[in-house]
C-alpha cells in the first residue's frame, strides 16, 4: 500500500529531487545492479547537466570481483562500495561527495544540495544516517517506508536530501507473477508481502542455488521444489497431513535473503 500511494507522487517528487539537487547518488544494490537502476531518471540527471554517483550498496553480501565486468560494461562512473551493515566505505562515499561538490556552480545557493534516489530497500535511509552521523532519518524493513521528502545536513556547505524508494512505473505491477517474484528477489517487495513467494524462490534458485543450498546445507541439485521440501521438514513447516506448509517454508527462504544472511 505504502509503494502504491507513493508510486503517484513519485515522477513529481522525482523530477523536483533531480532539479534542485546538483549531486545525486543513485542506490544500487551491489547483488543485482542491472535490476536495481533507473535508466529514466538516469537519462533525466544527465540531460539536464546534474552529477550522478553510483553507489553500489551492500556490498558486504557480494565478491566485488564478480561485480566489476558489470561497472566496465556499464561504465558506471564514478561508483563507490558501500555496506551500510559493515560501514565499510561511508567515509569514501563522504570524501567524493565533498569533492564533487567542490567547484560547483551553486548560482546563489549557499549549499550544494545531493539528491538520494533508489529502489525500496535498497539502504538509502541507513546510508544517509551513516553519512550525517545523526539517525534522524527514520529506517524501516517495510519497503515504500520513507515518506515524501527529507533534508539532512552533512556537513556546512552540503545538504542531503532523501526521497520515497518507488518500483519505476513500467516494471510496477499487483498481478505480473514474474514482475513481483524478481521484486522479492531484490528486496523492492517485502518477503511477508509477496503473493507468490514459491515463484520468487524459483527465481533466486535460477541463479544462486549453491549459495542457498549451502546455506541450508541441503543438497537440492538445484532444484527448488526439493529445497522447499527438505527445508519444511528441516524445521519441521507442516501442516495437516504431514505435507510441507510451502508458503511459510518459502517466505522463510526470502526472508533470509532479503536480510543479508545468505550470501550472492
Amino acid at each position: 500500500e505504502n509503494i502504491k500511494k507513493q508510486r503517484e507522487k513519485y515522477p513529481d517528487i522525482a523530477t523536483r529531487v533531480i532539479d534542485i539537487s546538483d549531486i545525486i547518488l543513485e542506490i544500487l544494490d551491489a547483488r543485482f545492479i542491472d535490476d536495481t537502476r533507473n535508466l529514466k531518471v538516469e537519462e533525466s540527471i544527465k540531460t539536464k547537466g546534474k552529477k550522478l554517483l553510483y553507489v553500489l550498496n551492500k556490498a558486504d553480501l557480494v565478491e566485488r570481483n564478480k561485480v566489476k565486468d558489470v561497472i566496465k560494461k556499464e561504465k558506471l562512473y564514478p561508483h563507490v562500495f558501500v555496506s551500510c551493515r559493515t560501514k565499510k566505505g561511508i567515509r569514501e562515499l563522504r570524501d567524493k561527495i565533498k569533492a564533487m561538490s567542490g567547484g560547483l556552480e551553486l548560482e546563489g545557493k549557499e549549499r550544494a544540495q545531493v539528491g538520494i534516489i533508489g529502489y525500496p530497500n535498497t539502504g538509502k535511509s541507513s546510508l544517509i544516517n551513516l553519512l550525517t552521523g545523526k539517525f534522524t532519518s527514520q529506517v524501516s524493513p517495510i519497503s515504500g517506508f520513507t515518506k515524501g521528502m527529507q533534508k539532512r545536513k552533512l556537513k556546512k556547505g552540503i545538504i542531503i536530501i532523501d526521497t520515497p524508494g518507488v518500483i519505476p512505473d513500467k516494471e510496477y505491477s499487483n498481478i505480473d507473477i514474474e514482475k513481483l517474484a524478481r521484486h522479492a528477489k531484490i528486496g523492492a517487495m517485502s518477503y511477508d508481502r509477496v503473493k507468490d513467494p514459491e515463484m520468487a524462490v524459483t527465481l533466486l534458485m535460477e541463479n544462486y542455488s549453491k549459495q542457498i543450498e549451502k546455506y541450508y546445507e541441503i543438497n537440492a541439485e538445484g532444484n527448488p521444489d526439493v529445497l522447499i521440501e527438505e527445508l519444511g521438514k528441516k524445521k519441521h513447516f507442516l501442516v495437516k497431513g504431514g505435507e510441507v506448509d510451502i508458503d511459510r517454508t518459502t517466505r522463510i527462504i526470502l526472508r533470509d535473503w532479503q536480510e543479508g544472511r545468505i550470501r550472492a
